[in-house]
């Protein structure tokens, strides 16, 4: 591991530095995951698209197809953030006002008349990031790295 320890206060300066660096490398790896699931929903919000004013041809179920792209480029991520005491946290998500009916659907419109279907985007994005295995590969290599510093 390279860390030779010679006395008590030596140990605890190194196990004190080793828990830094994992805690450090926790937050990149953090960053890195709230990337890779950012990426996964873009590219799920670029699979139909259509003109203005044209019917959609996405299913209902599927995610919503382009019209603008204002949906797609609208995501804000905000973090990762500390507390110091080794729990991160971050937020990622679209903030244009319709970004919540096209992932769960509902009613909307004048009145409230138009009933628009789920076409989610955001947790299939999530469940691919997290099934492909890419986020704990990522977090074990981060962790690796900072063990061996």
């Amino acid at each position: 591991m390279g860390v030779t320890v010679t006395g008590v206060d030596e140990l605890i300066s190194a196990l004190r530095a080793m828990g830094e660096r994992l805690d450090t490398s926790t937050g990149h790896a953090v960053e890195a995951a709230q990337e890779m699931i950012e990426g996964q929903a873009r590219a799920k919000l670029s699979q139909y698209s259509h003109q203005p004013n044209t019917p959609t041809p996405s299913p209902p179920g599927a995610p919503p197809a382009l019209i603008t792209g204002r949906l797609r480029s609208s995501f804000q991520i905000a973090g990762p953030t500390s507390d110091g005491a080794g729990v991160w946290m971050s937020v990622m998500g679209p903030t244009t006002v319709y970004a919540r009916i096209q992932e769960l659907g509902g009613v909307a419109g004048r009145g409230h008349r138009s009933r628009l279907p789920a076409r989610p985007y955001l947790r299939p994005a999530v469940e691919s990031a997290l099934q492909s295995g890419q986020i704990l590969d990522g977090f074990v290599r981060a962790w690796a790295r900072a063990l061996h510093g």
